[in-house]
């Protein structure tokens, strides 16, 4: 019996061994992740590393969806209000936007939306930006528009979690 014993156990652990020593050999073999173009792996943990709670400022009920978006700063919305929104965006300890994103389908089939955009209490819009996203993104991965009604100047919230070029990055 004792001799039973040993042999299953020497088969268990090279059983065992084989299984992590393979495992090991097609981890090498996979080629890493890549990156879009001016992607990081510290950028994109910073964009995957959710913002505080809730912000002074912002609506009720609103939760953090993102981390800080080059060029946007932080995003929040209510579950239920996803993934059309509105969103809402939260830099240096102000809100910055509100943002709807409207599916090419739906723009395609021509609908329309009304009273949408509307800025947060105490804030005026200062411009609009409308961005075809044709990949989409996280959070919303088919073809849309991101459209962001601003409270700050273009030139600022551009320069937005460390986006020193002041231009749209390539991976948005």
């Amino acid at each position: 019996m004792l001799y039973f014993s040993r042999t299953i156990r020497s088969a268990l652990v090279a059983a065992v061994l084989f299984a992590t020593a393979s495992s090991v050999a097609i981890a090498q073999d996979t080629p890493p992740m890549k990156m879009p173009p001016g992607m990081t792996p510290a950028i994109m943990k910073m964009m995957m590393t959710p913002g505080k709670p809730h912000p002074a400022g912002l609506p009720a009920g609103v939760v953090p969806v993102m981390g800080c978006i080059p060029s946007m700063g932080y995003h929040y919305a209510k579950a239920k209000d996803q993934p059309f929104g509105p969103f809402y965006g939260y830099y240096n300890g102000k809100p910055v936007f509100t943002e709807i994103m409207v599916s090419g389908t739906q723009f395609a089939k021509g609908g329309s939306w009304d009273d949408q955009l509307k800025p947060l209490p105490g804030y005026a819009i200062n411009h609009v930006d409308i961005w075809w996203e044709p990949h989409g993104h996280p959070g919303y991965l088919v073809p849309h528009y991101d459209i962001h009604a601003w409270y700050v100047p273009h030139a600022e919230h551009m320069k937005y979690c460390g986006n020193t070029s002041g231009k749209k990055p390539a991976f948005l």
